[in-house]
């Protein structure tokens, strides 16, 4: 769909910002542009908009040069996400959404009304539209630029490490909504980020580049961890890439063991069973709360006596999402829970470990028999 042919941008003192750049990227997918600092990302990205002119080279979108086109129609053809979301402080959230719709002429009831819709769709409440951006969060800013970005339902969306100032806990549900987003909308997304794992989790293909705007290596996040292409891509991926690899193989295999759980409201309860070593706590929905050591069962009286737990594993997560568990949590065992938060059971990573051993001779005999 967005086809780039020897494209360079060289900056007036003879800074070349991209160089010589060939890519094609696939219509109905993420695409991930990472790589350090000063590598032409940002600059490749705006370029498939016009908000940078190449020069040389040429860009196409479905075929046809964006040079023959007006820059200004161009831009409102595409979704735009920027890092600060770049919402105009005096304009209400729903105002904010419903910009390009307006410029492209929908009428302000209409255009009102989609972007009351689009609230529901990036996981934000309906009330906030009457708020100002100021009155929101930073994650929740973000979901509003990314709303507004759909407006317009353009084909294409381009995002400028959208994510990257906001907290980790914000900037993981916020990377988990882009991607339930796309399984609904199948937009083609060009996505910049300066961080490996974001790009593995999110990219259907990652474009490696070097500084200098050079291309490193195109491929899938898979095949960038297993077999990268060259030093500077190793170096970049990093030593534990073998781990990341781990976020490409099923967890289907994990078995679930049984936990002990107490309500948090029976903490303070001396007849409540506690018998395990770490035990549990839960809400009265079931969802994990923290755990209770059996060593300071009298000290622990409400929630926030609670010893922090790790990270959750949802049963069909990736064998990472489970040793992460298990090697996160105070207590050793992973905490499984169901797609409502709820708690299933645990993890344990000495069984995960041998689930990942199996894989990796079960895939150096599958490339043995390919090779003979």
């Amino acid at each position: 769909m967005i086809e780039l042919r020897g494209v360079t941008k060289t900056y007036p003192g003879g800074q070349t910002a991209v160089n010589n750049l060939s890519l094609d990227i696939d219509r109905g997918a993420i695409t991930v542009l990472v790589g350090p600092s000063g590598c032409g990302k940002t600059t490749t990205m705006r370029m498939i908009n016009r908000m940078v002119e190449p020069t040389s080279g040429a860009v196409l979108v479905d075929g046809e040069d964006i040079a023959d086109r007006k820059a200004s129609d161009l831009r409102r053809s595409m979704g735009y996400v920027m890092q600060s979301s770049g919402l105009m402080p005096h304009r209400t959230v729903l105002d904010n959404i419903a910009t390009v719709p307006r410029l492209n002429g929908v009428p302000r009831k209409d255009a009102r009304t989609r972007a009351s819709e689009l609230l529901e769709v990036v996981g934000l409440a309906p009330d906030l539209g009457r708020r100002y951006p100021a009155q929101l969060s930073g994650g929740q800013q973000q979901r509003v630029g990314v709303a507004r970005a759909l407006a317009a339902d353009p084909p294409i969306l381009l995002m400028d490490e959208p994510f990257s100032a906001v907290d980790p806990v914000v900037r993981q549900e916020l990377q988990e909504e882009l991607l339930r987003l796309q399984r609904d909308m199948a937009k083609t997304i060009v996505f910049v980020t300066h961080d490996i794992d974001e790009a593995t989790i999110l990219g259907d293909k990652v474009a490696v580049l070097n500084i200098g705007g050079v291309l490193a290596q195109y491929a899938t996040p898979e095949e960038i961890l297993r077999a990268p292409a060259s030093d500077f891509v190793a170096g970049f991926v990093g030593r534990d890439r073998g781990f990341r690899h781990l976020s490409f193989q099923e967890g289907e295999g994990v078995r679930i063991h049984s936990i002990q759980t107490i309500e948090v409201d029976r903490l303070g309860d001396p007849d409540a069973a506690v018998t395990s070593p770490w035990t549990l706590a839960v809400d009265a929905g079931g969802r994990p709360q923290g755990w209770v050591p059996q060593n300071r069962r009298s000290a622990i009286r409400s929630a926030g006596d609670l010893v922090p737990g790790g990270s959750l594993y949802r049963r069909g997560d990736t064998l990472r999402r489970a040793l992460d568990a298990a090697l996160s949590a105070p207590s050793g065992l992973g905490v499984a829970v169901d797609d409502e938060g709820r708690v299933v059971g645990s993890v344990r990573a000495g069984e995960i470990l041998e689930l990942i051993e199996d894989a990796r001779v079960s895939r150096g005999r599958a490339n043995y028999n390919t090779a003979v």
